[in-house]
């Protein structure tokens, strides 16, 4: 069935998430939302355990990337005829709780941005990650043109009818910086909305974060695509 938000997909990139992605998609599934999980040529039961009622699974063969994994959604939304599309991570970092904020914030914008820092919490996130990700944040800012607060949220919000001019090419991390040079060029009405993070142990061990964050940006100009 079919749910109360339905025309807001979210796209949910997975790549050895079987601990837990099925929480995470069950979450998002309950606010009536449609879900859509890509999961990157995992080795492990990420695909089987996204699934559930009213979630729609897409399983990559080998690993393209995350970059690749979110297209791969972007596309299948867009064929569904989606209104508003999310991207959220596959490791319980986000929250759903912020996505209404988000669709809420395209009223008067394009493409809706979430930041660590704007009021929000980044819980479990320490003095040393936090000083990476600003410093990431000022590099790529100076690099895209962009003045935001934080440069590499993977929670975000779109309307559908731009998603031809965001298209991702990056397939692996870089394409968060991508995004951000295309919303530039494109000149996108783009607005940043206060969200909360979680820093698990989880993504602590995937290497989420700053350093995470530095990397990106490395990917985006100095390898190619």
């Amino acid at each position: 069935m079919a749910g109360a938000n339905a025309d807001t997909y979210v796209v949910i990139a997975a790549f050895n998430e079987g601990k837990v992605i099925r929480g995470v998609v069950a979450e998002v599934a309950a606010a009536g939302y449609s879900v859509i999980v890509v999961d990157d040529g995992s080795p492990d039961d990420t695909a089987t355990a996204a699934r559930m009622a009213d979630v729609t699974v897409i399983r990559h063969p080998i690993n393209l990337g995350q970059g690749a994994s979110l297209q791969t959604g972007i596309d299948y939304a867009l064929r569904r005829k989606a209104k508003y599309i999310v991207t959220f991570d596959a490791d319980g970092q986000h929250s759903v709780e912020d996505i209404p904020d988000l669709i809420a914030a395209l009223t008067h914008a394009d493409i809706a941005l979430g930041s660590r820092f704007l009021g929000k919490d980044a819980i479990g996130v320490g003095a040393r990650r936090k000083a990476l990700l600003r410093t990431a944040t000022l590099v790529s800012n100076k690099l895209s043109g962009l003045e935001l607060t934080d440069a590499h949220c993977g929670l975000r919000a779109f309307r559908a009818a731009v998603a031809p001019q965001l298209r991702i090419t990056q397939d692996r991390m870089a394409h968060a910086s991508e995004l951000l040079r295309k919303i530039q060029r494109s000149r996108l009405r783009v607005i940043e909305v206060a969200v909360t993070i979680k820093y698990t142990e989880h993504s602590k061990q995937k290497g989420q974060g700053g350093f995470q964050a530095i990397r990106i940006l490395f990917d985006y100009f100095f390898r190619p695509s």
